[in-house]
C-alpha cells in the first residue's frame, strides 16, 4: 500500500475554515494528498484541571493511535490550550521522524493577547505551525536561520518572525524524503 496521504484530523475545533487554508498551504510544501479525516479524540484524559490545559503528548499519542493504511502523516488541529510538562504552553507537538503532529490555534488569533482580530495573521500563524511540526515528522530539528518555518517558536512573535516556508538546507530534507520505509 502507497502512504502517500496527509490526513487532517479536526477535534475540538471552533473554526473549522483553518482546513480549506491548511488544505491549500500544505500541499504547496508537501508531496502529499491532503485528505480530512473526522474523528472522535477524547479530549478529557488529557486535561490537567490545575493548569487549565490540555497534555498535547497524550493527546498525539491518542491521534495516531489506529493511522489509516495510506496515511504518511496525520495532523492534528484543536482549539483547546495545549502544554507538556517542562513548558507553560506549546502551539504544538510532532514525532521526530514519525507520523504524527499536532497543532492548537488556542494562541494563534490576536484575541488571546487582546489585540484586535486580524484573520489572515492568523490564519497565517496556523500554516506555519502546521508546516514546522510537520518537519519535525520528517527528521527536522530546529533550524539556526531565523526566517526558517523550522526555527523555534517560543511566543507568537517568534511565529509572526518566521517565514511558513524551509530554508534551503531544510527544505532538501523534505525533497529527499522517501515515504514508505
Amino acid at each position: 500500500m502507497i502512504r502517500d496521504k496527509l490526513y487532517l484530523v479536526p477535534f475540538h475545533l471552533s473554526d473549522e475554515d483553518v482546513l480549506n487554508t491548511l488544505d491549500r498551504d500544505l500541499a504547496r510544501r508537501f508531496p502529499l494528498l491532503t485528505r480530512v479525516l473526522r474523528r472522535l479524540i477524547d479530549v478529557e484524559n488529557a486535561f490537567d484541571a490545575h493548569r487549565n490545559q490540555y497534555h498535547s503528548t497524550e493527546l498525539l499519542a491518542t491521534l495516531i493511535d489506529t493511522p489509516p493504511r495510506d496515511a504518511a502523516r496525520i495532523l492534528g488541529i484543536t482549539s483547546v490550550d495545549l502544554y507538556i510538562p517542562v513548558l507553560t504552553f506549546v502551539f504544538g507537538e510532532a514525532q521526530l521522524d514519525g507520523i504524527g503532529a499536532l497543532i492548537s490555534t488556542a494562541r494563534l488569533h490576536n484575541q488571546f493577547y487582546g489585540l484586535p482580530s486580524d484573520p489572515a495573521k492568523y490564519h497565517e500563524r496556523i500554516t506555519k505551525e502546521a508546516v514546522h511540526e510537520l518537519g519535525h515528522t520528517y527528521g527536522l530539528t530546529h533550524c539556526r536561520y531565523p526566517w526558517c518555518v523550522m526555527n523555534q517558536a517560543t511566543y507568537i512573535d517568534d511565529v509572526d518572525e518566521r517565514s511558513a516556508d524551509f530554508c534551503e538546507q531544510c527544505a532538501q530534507t523534505i525533497s529527499g524524503y522517501r515515504f514508505n520505509r
